[in-house]
């Protein structure tokens, strides 16, 4: 009786460790947010489709000196050649991902030397021993060793194949940055050139109130010397004439501090940027169409790499799935040793 009891409680507790080790082993779920893709079907009621956003920018921008600034831009900017470095890397990890389908060949050689004790009992059977006749056993002995092998993975989970697309995904997801970089960098060049502009024209205006105050500041002081008028008539046009020329050297310093921003962004040491301000009255900005909403989605760049970065991080997840039915042994052996060190705590 007492042998039959202990024979169920050995059978209770087989079960509860079979079905312990079943759930350690079973990968948590994926926690994961439905998607708001809902967007409005129009702005203001206009259905018109056009979309400045679609015009490239050499033909957006007019002024030749905007251009041959953003043409510099884009060749000596720091942050795109970084940009550009990276786009390389990612397309690095294409080929390299393409090269696990492709059987993996390789060299092994070694070398090696065995020597034992003569006063051992293997040293004197060595010692004692012929393996020819005349002929004693090699001290030290040595040993070489020449191989070739070859390991190829056959993709029955798809591992490979979700991994490339990732790789794929993560390179798009980075051509998609370098489009966003350029997108704020031509922006960023065109607002910094056309401040730059209205300060010129800033500056002109306040030289000519200037030259205007100085001629009635001298016309003030004659009317002192006639008796016309009292000093502090005189006085009140000398502060005019210092608060103006305060003023014009706040828009050399501002000019002076946009030259070195917009040299900054092109990618070289401060100097002059060469423009032509005296277009500026004539500017005439073209009609932004602004098109229907989705076409916002489909064309802004960092909304694209998101979108490609997030498909690379699901197909991570079934790459890690597809690591796990080709190598369970290893993940429940880690479970396990997590069950027993007494620090593992099961996920939900």
């Amino acid at each position: 009786m007492y042998t039959m009891f202990k024979r169920i409680i050995y059978q209770c507790v087989g079960i509860a460790c079979m079905a312990l080790v079943f759930s350690a082993c079973k990968t948590s779920g994926l926690v994961e947010r439905t998607a708001n893709t809902k967007v409005p079907a129009s702005y203001n009621g206009s259905q018109d489709t056009i979309n400045t956003a679609k015009v490239q920018w050499k033909d957006y921008f007019t002024d030749p000196y905007l251009t041959a600034l953003v043409d510099t831009a884009l060749t000596n900017n720091q942050e795109l050649n970084i940009t550009l470095q990276e786009i390389q890397i990612t397309r690095n990890e294409v080929r390299i991902r393409k090269g696990e389908y492709l059987p993996f060949l390789g060299i092994r050689a070694g070398a090696g030397a065995e020597k034992v004790g003569r006063y051992t009992r293997p040293g004197a059977v060595e010692a004692t021993t012929d393996i020819e006749p005349k002929k004693e056993f090699p001290d030290p002995l040595q040993d070489y060793l020449v191989g070739v092998f070859a390991n190829w993975e056959i993709d029955i989970w798809h591992k490979l194949r979700n991994a490339k697309k990732a790789a794929v995904s993560r390179y798009l997801s980075s051509v998609e940055g370098r489009n966003f970089m350029v997108t704020n960098l031509v922006a960023e060049i065109a607002n910094s050139y056309y401040e730059l502009l209205a300060l010129d024209n800033q500056l002109a205006i306040v030289q000519q109130n200037i030259a205007i105050q100085t001629n009635a500041l001298k016309i003030v002081k004659l009317q002192k010397q006639a008796t016309r008028v009292t000093e502090l008539a005189v006085r009140r046009f000398e502060a005019q004439v210092l608060n103006t020329r305060s003023l014009q050297y706040n828009i050399q310093q501002n000019i002076t501090e946009t030259e070195n921003r917009l040299n900054f962004l092109v990618g070289r040491y401060p100097q002059t940027i060469p423009r032509n301000s005296q277009t500026f009255s004539d500017l005439m900005p073209d009609t932004i169409y602004a098109g229907i909403p989705s076409q916002l989605l489909s064309n802004r760049p960092d909304i694209r790499q998101a979108e490609l970065d997030l498909a690379a991080a699901k197909l991570d997840v079934k790459v890690a799935q597809s690591q796990l039915l080709s190598n369970p042994g290893h993940f429940c052996r880690h479970r396990l040793s997590g069950i027993q060190s007494g620090v593992f705590v099961e996920d939900t």
